[in-house]
């Protein structure tokens, strides 16, 4: 998996509006009047255009206002904030590709309750972006929209499904991107692109009241920022204009809490998958972070048995056989799921070769939902590797590799994040590691379910600690 040696980095930061701040800065410097939501709005603009040639990070353009039932308050938590919405999402206006030639090219006639919760807060959407093809693997790479790439290295990978927001997050054109979550979906391109990804509880969020009726709902929405305060801000005024009364409520997190935590260290992924060296040095080394800190860390075995893995990847490959010869139903008119990747295309007949064994999957994956990580009884929270090893070169898993050398390298590249989309717990990707070259290696911290706050207040103890650059400013290295 070597590298272009062509390849850089590429960051869109300058002296203009949006300057070198988070989001959290950001509303301080609106509120101050320092800057006005134009302002922020064409810099981001601007930045976005700079960047995308080298990144292809751009679905679609969205120009203001973007028009829905409800208008945005004035004084809406996060207005003037410019922000980018992932092409899985209903925007009112804008067609929702999917990152797939089989959608159909019709606009949304309102926006999904997600998306219009995003924009009740006060956020400026200003692009959608790109994703692969139905969120199905690790890449954002499709043979609709082409290959998106990381700022931090232009030969590799962003990361999937939410690649096209990570590339732009880490890039600096943008604050705070929106990402979702079916599999590793928010962590994943976190983790590729030196972000703060997190994944939260099933059900914290606002989402579409259909996935209640899937077989085991797995997807979640959610934000990909550089800071963990940006990260905890989107949370604590989500909340409050959706709180569900079955969780713990998240609040305000704005900073460490004195508690000490019983953590897990887990470095051995399912089934015996290989993991690189420097993605366990790095999970490793925030174990001894935690540690000098004052947690009690020991090494443990990972929170699910083998047989989890070829459960999911049954689940897995239902969805795709669903999305594929059921997308007319889903979608509406205009679907061809003739049109579908290889890799869609091969997910579908997998199942369609196992689907005696499907529902055994199922009841083992309900169980797990119901009943959550055993593992909990023990440990307050889990640290381990997000990935198995470190972003890919472009057309690793792209579009055009044959199913099942696709199948086999997402497999190993992608074992760690699955069981929290199952269980429904949350789980964080922060960007606590470097390999040789300075490309980011992100560590999850995962928690029980309802246990946002957790999460947040030991990633803030841990940016602290040992602070991760926010963008990428560099030549790499050959």
């Amino acid at each position: 998996m070597a590298p272009d040696q062509t390849a850089a980095r590429v960051d869109a930061g300058n002296d203009d509006a949006l300057g070198g701040d988070d989001m959290t800065t950001l509303l301080q410097r609106l509120a101050r009047r320092e800057v006005s939501a134009a302002e922020l709005r064409d810099a981001a603009i601007a930045r976005v255009h700079s960047v995308n040639d080298r990144l292809n990070a751009v679905a679609a353009w969205v120009g203001p206002p973007v028009v829905d039932s409800a208008p945005v308050p004035a004084d809406a938590p996060l207005a003037g904030i410019p922000t980018v919405i992932k092409d899985n999402e209903d925007l009112v206006g804008y067609a929702t590709t999917q990152g797939s030639w089989a959608m159909p090219d019709r606009p949304a006639a309102v926006s999904s309750p997600w998306v219009a919760q995003y924009l009740e807060l006060g956020v400026a959407p200003i692009a959608r972006t790109t994703m692969p093809e139905f969120g199905l693997t690790a890449t954002t790479e499709t043979l609709r929209f082409g290959a998106t790439r990381n700022p931090w290295d232009t030969s590799r990978s962003s990361g999937g499904s939410s690649g096209g927001s990570a590339a732009l997050v880490a890039a600096g054109a943008v604050p705070v991107g929106h990402a979702n979550d079916g599999g590793g979906s928010i962590r994943i391109p976190a983790a590729c692109c030196g972000l703060v990804g997190l994944k939260p509880t099933r059900g914290r969020l606002v989402d579409l009241p259909e996935l209640d009726r899937l077989p085991v709902h797995i997807a979640v929405q959610g934000v990909l920022t550089r800071s963990v305060r940006d990260t905890a801000r989107y949370y604590a005024e989500a909340e409050k204009l959706y709180r569900n009364p079955a969780l713990p409520a998240v609040g305000l997190v704005d900073g460490p809490n004195p508690g000490r935590l019983r953590i897990g260290l887990v470095l051995r992924s399912i089934h015996g998958l290989p993991v690189a060296d420097d993605v366990v040095a790095g999970a490793r080394a925030a174990g001894r972070l935690c540690e000098e800190l004052g947690h009690h860390v020991e090494e443990t075995s990972p929170p699910v048995e083998d047989q989890f893995g070829p459960d999911f990847l049954r689940y897995w490959a239902l969805i795709s056989f669903s999305l594929r010869h059921a997308g007319g139903r889903l979608f509406g008119p205009g679907f061809d799921g003739s049109r579908t990747e290889d890799f869609t295309q091969g997910m579908s007949a997998f199942f369609a070769q196992r689907a005696e064994r499907v529902p055994g999957a199922l009841r083992r994956l309900r169980r797990l939902a119901r009943e959550h990580e055993p593992a909990y009884e023990r440990y307050d929270v889990l640290i381990s590797p997000v990935l198995g090893h470190q972003p890919p070169p472009i057309g690793y898993l792209g579009p055009n590799v044959a199913f099942r050398t696709h199948l086999v390298r997402l497999l190993r590249y992608s074992s760690f994040t699955p069981v929290q989309n199952i269980s429904g717990s949350p789980a964080i990707s922060l960007p606590l590691a470097r390999t040789s070259t300075g490309l980011p290696i992100g560590v999850q911290l995962a928690a029980p379910f309802g246990h946002e706050a957790r999460l947040l207040s030991l990633a803030f103890e841990l940016e602290e600690a040992a602070p991760w650059p926010t963008r990428a400013t560099a030549t790499v290295q050959a």
